[in-house]
């Protein structure tokens, strides 16, 4: 009798080579991982294998150059298949047995006069064909099921033309071997986001503390969290609302400098209090010089690139990719791009290359995948490596980091990679933070890396917010103009009472670090707007809320015309010494600019996100309508969508609903 690998042997020699259907090839890789899905994401070896066996396969098939033989790939494939169902057979029919009757299809009786390898060849050349999907998914349900029809009827399927791969497609589909549950959903984190605690800034008196210190914030994170938190219908968490981010994502029509000779130019302004008639609002704004096509320095960036397994959803590494392909589309020819990733370990992925070669860059981010462990500490460690082996004296060097934050493996402690960052500031390279994700952001890192790296944070939500961060902005993100710039204002006790600072808890300094030029603080990017705003209360207005002293000395209001005197530091790039620009406040500041009307009721928009301390009666109606007012030209449509995250807000839900 004829062994049946002689007749397997003997089929594969005489066959035309055929090439294997990826499209088979992929959903049985593709429906085998599904069953692994429940496992978070990066955290467990299947995960692992998942992300390595898909990039194994997307990456042959990028190898247009390799002429594969058909024959040998099906041939592989279906020996392996032969010898596992010829040695498995008996429990197949085991497990047929057990199964539910209405999940099986029964067999159709062959004809005795017909000869068993006729018969076989006759069932698969109709059932397994391009043009019949249906038949080639049922066939094994429908074929007899003797001991050795097996074996038989795979060595059959080479000569009805149906490659290894295609037969695997055709077991995974049928129903002995069928998956009797549904495929779980694929895993998503949720509830793990992490933000620093924020604890509103105090009422101060002013003649106890006459003197406000804090570090300028160009960082927009916070907002578009907020956002994607809204677009959600849920409102965000309290922490995750940083006022002065919120106040700070929108450009102002504010008088800039004329020259480079000056960085950056300040303004200060009174208006009246829209949610508190007895204060004033102190509105300090400052506007960068904005290059307006000039010549940009050079680039030298490095993309620090977070591949690992909980990056694999659509709102992370896909939505990195793209974002940075939009990047790399702003850059001149002779920038200078790499690309270090991390999952497991960390690695450079593509060495410095000029921007010229843009192919080159846009197909090294198509290439990325997600899989494995987080070690985002080796990954910084490397990428500043990077930057500093090609540094570049007469441009930009620029680190710039985009995860979702979850650091696991190696160093991941935020206040040992803060210490890290904050001594590679004076290598004179920035680093940058783009956030992506929802439910596993590590928020609370991203603002440590990013303000101690001489950078700024930014979180990425849609394309949109891509194109807003890394194209319209792409000069105030990549090329600084002023570093460490600090504010400090004294106000006069004899003109004002109480006052308070709306937002930057997180950028308060001591009132000695202002002319310590060894304090690290904020940057401002070229053409940057920087916005802050006090409430103040005037002296002898009945809206004080501290009462006077009874044995204290209550002072009288003097001759001085001066509510505060506003002071600002800044060094110029690469210098080490800092300058002063100083600015009195008085009445004659009094004015109810569009600009500061918008910027209030995105402040009381975001003081009553955060609990409404304040706010007093104000609620979400007097913001919109404030809004509204003070709208203006709102060419990009930012003022817009502003207006309709607070009409959301007056309906969300007050918490996730668990998915």
């Amino acid at each position: 009798m004829t062994d049946e690998l002689d007749i397997i042997r003997a089929t594969f020699r005489a066959d035309t080579a055929r090439a294997p259907r990826a499209a088979a090839r992929r959903i049985a890789i593709d429906e085998a991982a599904q069953k692994f899905s429940r496992q978070a994401q990066g955290s467990g070896p299947v995960a692992r294998l998942k992300g390595r066996v898909r990039g194994f396969f997307e990456r042959r098939q990028k190898m247009t150059a390799m002429k594969w033989n058909g024959a040998l790939m099906g041939g592989a494939s279906l020996a392996a298949i032969t010898l596992v169902m010829v040695t498995a057979g008996p429990m197949l029919r085991e497990q047929i047995v057990a199964m539910p009757e209405a999940k099986l299809e029964p067999a159709a009786p062959a004809p005795q006069a017909e000869p068993a390898d006729q018969k076989l060849s006759g069932q698969l050349s109709a059932t397994v064909t391009p043009k019949s999907a249906e038949k080639e998914e049922a066939y094994l349900a429908q074929a007899p099921m003797a001991d050795n029809d097996i074996g038989v009827s795979i060595s059959k399927a080479k000569r009805g033309r149906v490659d290894g791969l295609a037969a695997m497609d055709s077991l995974a589909r049928s129903p002995m071997v069928a998956d009797t549950e549904a495929a779980p959903p694929a895993y998503h984190d949720q509830g793990r986001d992490k933000f620093k605690d924020i604890t509103p800034n105090p009422l101060k008196l002013a003649k106890d503390e006459p003197v406000s210190t804090f570090s300028i914030d160009v960082d927009t994170a916070s907002y578009s969290f907020m956002r994607g938190a809204l677009n959600q219908n849920v409102l965000p968490q309290k922490d995750a609302v940083r006022v002065e981010e919120l106040i700070n994502y929108f450009p102002y029509d504010y008088a800039g400098p004329s020259d480079r000779s000056q960085p950056f130019k300040a303004s200060a302004t009174l208006m009246q209090t829209p949610w508190n008639a007895d204060t004033k609002l102190l509105h300090i704004g400052i506007k960068g010089f904005a290059l307006n096509g000039q010549e940009k320095p050079k680039s030298n960036l490095v993309f620090l690139l977070d591949t690992s397994g909980s990056m694999e959803e659509a709102n992370k590494l896909p939505l990195l990719q793209n974002s940075m392909k939009m990047l790399v589309d702003t850059l001149g020819p002779e920038d200078t791009v790499s690309i270090v990733t991390y999952a497991g370990n960390a690695g450079t992925v593509l060495a410095p290359t000029r921007a010229r070669d843009k192919a080159k860059i846009i197909a090294a981010l198509d290439n990325l995948m997600a899989g494995g462990s987080t070690a985002g500490g080796e990954g910084i460690r490397q990428a500043y490596q990077l930057a500093e082996a090609t540094f570049d004296k007469t441009g930009v060097n620029r680190v710039i980091l985009a995860t979702d934050g979850d650091f696991n493996v190696g160093i991941s402690d935020p206040q040992e990679l803060q210490d890290f960052v904050e001594r590679k500031r004076e290598t004179g390279v920035y680093l940058s933070v783009l956030g992506f994700g929802r439910g596993n952001y590590n928020d609370e890192l991203m603002q440590a890396l990013a303000q101690n790296g001489n950078g700024n944070a930014a979180y990425i939500d849609t394309l949109n917010e891509a194109r807003k961060v890394l194209v319209d902005e792409a000069a105030s993100t990549l090329f600084p103009i002023a570093n460490d710039v600090k504010i400090q204002v004294e106000f006069n006790p004899q003109t004002v009472s109480e006052y308070r600072l709306i937002g930057y808890e997180t950028r308060m300094l001591n009132r000695e670090d202002f002319n310590n030029d060894k304090i690290d603080a904020g940057e401002i990017g070229a053409g940057h707007t920087v916005t802050a705003i006090y409430e103040v209360t005037p002296k002898g207005s009945k809206g004080a809320l501290v009462d006077d002293l009874r044995y204290g000395e209550a002072g009288k209001a003097g001759e001085s015309s001066e509510l505060a005197f506003v002071k600002i530091r800044y060094k110029l790039p690469g210098e080490a010494e800092s300058k002063l620009i100083t600015q009195p406040v008085t009445a004659a500041n009094r004015t109810q600019s569009s600009e500061a009307t918008f910027a209030a009721s995105v402040a009381a928009f975001g003081q009553i996100l955060g609990g409404g301390q304040y706010t007093k009666t104000f609620t979400y109606d007097d913001v919109i309508t404030l809004a509204l007012s003070a709208k203006g030209e709102d060419p990009f449509g930012y003022r817009a969508e502003f207006i309709n995250l607070v009409r959301i807000a007056k309906t969300a839900r007050g918490m996730e609903q668990l998915q």
